[in-house]
C-alpha cells in the first residue's frame, strides 16, 4: 500500500497537468485555429488565450492569416500561332474564411495552382506570340479576375497575379533579335538621313545668305565707290573753275606730261608726225579759246610771277622738243632695220621746234599770218 499511493499520486498529477495542457490554448496574432468537438466543427479560436474542453474539443487545423506568395514552376504554353512558351507566374492571396479554406476543398493551394494553369493556357491560347509578349497586363487582369471569382467560395482572395516571364523557344528568340536589329538599324539610317537632308538644307540656306549679304556689300561698295569718284570729279572740276587757269599754264603742264607719256614702258615706238608744232598751236588756240570762254583773265597778283612761269615753260618746251627729235631718231631707225638697210623710208624729218613758237599765243600767230 506504501508503494501504490506514490504511484497513483504521480498519475493524478500527470492526468492533471495533460488536462490542463488540453484545456489551454495560446492563438499567436495573424492566425486562426479551427476546433472541432468529437469530430464536428464547434468555433474558431482568435489570436489569444483560448479555453478547451479537454479530451472533447481537439484542434483541426492552424490556418495563417497572412498574405502569402506562391510562385508556380515554368507551365508550357501553346498560342495561337502554334509556338509553344514557357510562362512563369506569381501568384498573391490570403485567406479570408479559415472555416470554408478547411472545409470547402481539401489542399486550396494546390487548387490555386492548377487553376492558374488552365487559365493561362486559355488566355495564351487566343493570342499569338507577338500580342502575348505585350499583353502581360491584359493577362494579369484576366487572371486576377477568373481566379478571384474562383477561389471566393473557398474563403481565399487573390489579391494579384504576375507573370514572371515568357520565354520563347530558341529559335524564335534569334529571330526575334534579328528582326529587332534590323529595326534599329533602319531606325539609325532613318535618323542618318534625317539628319544628313537638315544639314544640307541649313548649309544651303546659310551660303544663299551669304551669297545675298555678299552681293548687298559689294552693291554698297560700288555705290559708294561711285559717289566717291564723282564727288573727286566734281571738287577737280570745281577747283579748276575757282582757279581760273590762263592758256600758258594749261600748255605747260602739257609739256611737263609728254616726257612722262614717252617714257612710258609699254611704249615701244612712237611715231612724231610732222606738224607736231601746229598740233600743239591748236591745242594751246583751243585751251586759250576755253580760257576765254570760262572769263580767263590774269588776275594783277599773278603778273609778277609771269616771268618765271614763262622761263619754265621754255625750258620744258626745250625738253620736250629735245625728246621729240629722239623718238623720231628711233622711229627711222627702226624703219630702217625693217627694211634691210635700204635706206630710211619713212615720214620727213619735222620742222625745229622751237619753245617760243609752242608758247606764242595762237591769235597772235594768226594776225601774224
Amino acid at each position: 500500500m506504501e508503494i501504490v499511493f506514490p504511484v497513483l499520486l504521480i498519475a493524478v498529477a500527470v492526468i492533471a497537468v495533460v488536462t490542463l495542457a488540453k484545456s489551454v490554448r495560446i492563438v499567436p496574432q495573424q492566425r486562426q485555429d479551427v476546433v472541432e468537438r468529437l469530430g464536428r466543427y464547434k468555433r474558431t479560436l482568435d489570436p489569444g488565450l483560448n479555453l478547451l474542453v479537454p479530451f472533447v474539443d481537439s484542434v483541426r487545423t492552424k490556418v495563417d492569416m497572412r498574405e502569402q506568395v506562391v510562385s508556380f514552376p515554368p507551365q508550357p504554353v501553346i498560342t495561337s500561332d502554334n509556338l509553344v512558351v514557357s510562362i512563369d507566374t506569381v501568384l498573391y492571396f490570403k485567406v479570408v474564411d479559415s472555416v470554408r479554406a478547411t472545409y470547402e476543398i481539401s489542399n486550396f493551394l494546390q487548387a490555386i495552382e492548377q487553376l492558374t494553369v488552365t487559365t493561362l493556357r486559355n488566355v495564351i491560347g487566343s493570342l499569338d506570340l507577338e500580342r502575348a509578349l505585350t499583353s502581360r497586363e491584359e493577362i494579369n487582369r484576366h487572371l486576377s479576375g477568373v481566379l478571384d471569382e474562383t477561389t471566393g467560395r473557398w474563403g481565399i482572395k487573390v489579391t494579384r497575379v504576375e507573370i514572371k516571364a515568357i520565354e520563347p523557344p530558341p529559335s524564335i528568340r534569334d529571330s526575334m533579335e534579328k528582326q529587332m536589329r534590323a529595326e534599329r538599324d533602319r531606325r539609325a539610317a532613318i535618323l542618318n538621313a534625317e539628319g544628313h537632308k537638315q544639314s544640307q538644307i541649313l548649309t544651303a540656306e546659310g551660303e544663299k545668305q551669304a551669297a545675298v549679304l555678299r552681293a548687298d556689300g559689294d552693291r554698297q561698295a560700288r555705290i559708294l565707290q561711285a559717289e566717291g569718284q564723282a564727288k573727286a570729279v566734281r571738287t577737280v572740276f570745281d577747283a579748276i573753275h575757282q582757279a581760273n587757269p590762263s592758256q600758258k599754264v594749261l600748255a605747260y603742264q602739257y609739256l611737263q606730261a609728254l616726257p612722262q607719256i614717252a617714257n612710258g614702258s609699254a611704249n615701244k615706238v612712237w611715231i612724231v608726225p610732222a606738224e607736231l608744232t601746229k598740233a600743239l598751236e591748236g591745242m594751246g588756240g583751243a585751251l586759250g579759246g576755253l580760257s576765254r570762254m570760262a572769263g580767263d583773265v590774269p588776275s594783277p597778283e599773278a603778273s609778277d610771277g609771269a616771268s618765271q612761269v614763262e622761263r619754265e615753260a621754255a625750258e620744258a618746251a626745250q625738253a620736250a622738243a629735245a625728246a621729240a627729235q629722239e623718238i623720231h631718231d628711233e622711229v627711222r631707225v627702226a624703219e630702217a632695220q625693217a627694211s634691210g638697210g635700204k635706206g630710211p623710208q619713212g615720214l620727213p624729218a619735222p620742222e625745229p621746234v622751237s619753245p617760243s613758237s609752242l608758247l606764242a599765243d595762237p591769235a597772235d600767230q594768226r594776225e601774224r599770218g
